[in-house]
């Protein structure tokens, strides 16, 4: 289901807006982004460092 051009997108945007509201978007938004930045913190720290592991 690719959309082919900017029309068809923005058609489903509105849809969106209409039935969810613009304020439960938002929130869906911040929890979507939150849960992106706790994702990249997660990859980012080790359980154990490196050098620790080492005897």
């Amino acid at each position: 289901m690719g959309f082919r051009n900017f029309g068809s997108l923005l058609l489903v945007f509105l849809i969106l807006m209409m039935v969810f509201g613009t304020a439960r978007l938002r929130t869906v938004g911040d929890d979507l982004a939150a849960a992106i930045r706790s994702f990249r913190k997660g990859l980012q720290e080790t359980d154990t460092p490196e050098e620790e592991k080492k005897p």
